[in-house]
């Protein structure tokens, strides 16, 4: 029977190197392989999180500017809102129709709620001051249609028309009207007058606007970090 060739000792060293070294660039592919991926990884983490301290340092600088902002402005109101005379020459403190502080002449200036009845009550008391006779006073009172227009952080003013009629009124009388008018503390935009009758029994019929504004929304909201 023949005998079975044996390997030589060399050979077989050089089969086990072999297998080593096939085992260890494995080993050293699959620890690069992890590395690149775990440091990808790591770089995109790092790079996120600098954005995120980025954003909480421009968010934290802006908070400082805002209450800085905030201090002069609350201090700013203060002195607006009890100035005596007040804008339009009254007392701050009185009860008379030009007085009163000035955030209340501002926010009677532009309401920020739709109120037609308020409007015409305003104005029968613009023209009995003024001993004039009101014949009418008219328009249309669009509440269901304007309580959709809520507040928003850009409100933008809404026009309200409206119409009205005094007779047995003297030239002189008309002129002091639209001069009131004109001057007014809510802003009255005169479209047309149309005047009939002699100079001392004169009828007028004006037809106007004015406007009311929604209340301004601050919305605080959440940005994400991409």
């Amino acid at each position: 029977m023949a005998k079975a060739p044996q390997l030589s000792t060399k050979r077989l060293a050089i089969s086990k190197a072999n297998a080593q070294m096939v085992i260890f660039v494995a080993v050293a592919s699959f620890v690069s392989i992890f590395c690149l991926v775990a440091s990808n990884s790591v770089f995109s983490q790092n790079r996120y999180q600098q954005k995120v301290i980025s954003a909480k340092e421009k968010a934290h600088k802006q908070l400082e500017t805002n209450i800085t902002n905030y201090n002069t402005l609350a201090q700013r109101y203060k002195s607006f809102n009890s100035q005596s005379p007040n804008v339009i020459g009254g007392s701050a403190n009185g009860t008379g129709d030009n007085d009163g502080p000035n955030s209340t002449i501002v926010l009677d200036a532009l309401p920020d709620t739709y109120d037609f009845p308020a409007l015409t009550s305003s104005m029968e008391k613009i023209l009995s001051d003024r001993g004039l006779k009101v014949t009418s006073i008219s328009g249309t009172d669009d509440q269901l249609a304007q309580q959709n227009n809520t507040s928003s952080p850009t409100p933008q003013p809404v026009s309200i028309p409206f119409s009205f009629t005094v007779n047995d009124a003297d030239y002189s009388s008309i002129a002091n009207l639209a001069s009131a008018l004109d001057h007014s503390i809510r802003p009255i935009a005169i479209d047309t007058i149309s005047l009939t009758g002699g100079a001392h029994d004169m009828t007028a019929t004006f037809t106007a606007h004015t406007y009311w504004e929604p209340a301004k929304s601050l919305k605080v909201t959440e940005k994400v970090v991409k």
